[in-house]
């Protein structure tokens, strides 16, 4: 498997970034430790997580980062893998906040929880809209200085305050964002494409799209309503569940019986055959699902392929 290089950096990825969400919400730390093993034997070394995952489960988050600090201290790997964490979420115990006291208040205790002295891709999850962007910057100078922190990127941000940020890193020589985390997949393309990928392209940003797999419906597994209750996160698939989204799944059923493949597996071979995806962020929470996504790297779509699934994605319809 080839790796892919984050663009302006020194770290070599696979292809493939598995979203921590799941962990200490949908698996428990014992499953947890199984499936990153399975993921770290294939040759998979980039995992991406945030401070507050899983905070609506108790509250407050944490879990997370602790379930993959204590497998990476029981593998003694952490050498080999590229950690990827944020900050700035929500919690029922604060708001959205990105200004200096809480960034290095914040991670520190990431560093603690990840049982590691430092973070390789530190990210700006969500945007206060109110603290300055040159205070932001200035905390990740700080953290960068202090060698807690490699690099940061940025979810969720405006495309304004994303533009912003790049012309005060520029003014005040401050570090600049190396990687967009946006919300992209065959059922969302319209706000990535219209707002996000000139500015990706403009900044040399490697993308790492969440929900890759639009909440599981591009699975295939959300046929009716009556599939919701197969999974604790079914529900978040349902507004999908209409003609454009049938018509979604029924090519990729198509394109997948042409590659003997699987509906997962294809929409994931889409966002890799777009050159500013550089590993798209996903979930599994069992084997089967995680042979899905490996195979999603080896897959070759034609042009054919693409053209069929950018028509019936296609948010102008």
């Amino acid at each position: 498997m080839k790796k892919r290089t984050v663009k302006n950096t020194e770290l070599t990825v696979a292809p493939i970034n598995f979203g921590g969400n799941v962990f200490g919400w949908t698996l428990d730390e014992k499953q947890s430790f199984e499936i990153l093993d399975i993921f770290f034997e294939k040759g998979f070394n980039f995992i991406d997580t945030a401070d507050t995952y899983s905070w609506w489960v108790n509250g407050k988050g944490g879990q997370s980062e602790e379930i993959i600090g204590k497998w990476m201290k029981s593998r003694n790997n952490r050498k080999e893998l590229v950690i990827a964490t944020k900050v700035g979420s929500e919690t029922s115990e604060h708001g959205y906040d990105i200004s200096r006291k809480h960034i290095l208040k914040s991670v520190d205790e990431s560093l603690q929880r990840l049982q590691t002295d430092r973070i390789d891709l530190y990210y700006t999850h969500f945007d206060d809209k109110q603290t300055p962007v040159e205070e932001t910057l200035s905390a990740y100078d700080e953290v960068i200085k202090a060698g807690k922190v490699r690099y940061i990127g940025a979810s969720n941000l405006s495309p304004e305050r994303l533009t912003e940020s790049f012309k005060t890193a520029e003014e005040h020589n401050l570090p600049k964002y190396v990687a967009l985390q946006p919300h992209y997949n065959l059922m969302e393309r319209e706000g990535f494409e219209k707002k996000y990928a000139p500015l990706a392209e403009k900044y040399g940003l490697s993308v790492f799209p969440y929900w890759s797999l639009a909440s599981g419906f591009l699975t295939g597994k959300y046929r009716d309503e009556s599939d919701f209750s197969k999974s604790q996160r079914g529900e978040g698939a349902g507004k999908y569940l209409n003609p454009k989204g049938l018509e979604v799944l029924q090519v990729l059923d198509e394109i997948s019986y042409k590659h003997q493949s699987k509906p997962a597996t294809v929409a994931l071979a889409w966002l890799l055959a777009n050159p500013l995806i550089t590993a798209p962020i996903v979930s599994a929470t069992s084997e089967s699902q995680l042979q899905a996504l490996f195979a999603a790297p080896e897959l070759y779509l034609d042009n054919e392929d693409i053209e069929l699934l950018n028509k019936v994605s296609d948010f102008n319809q």
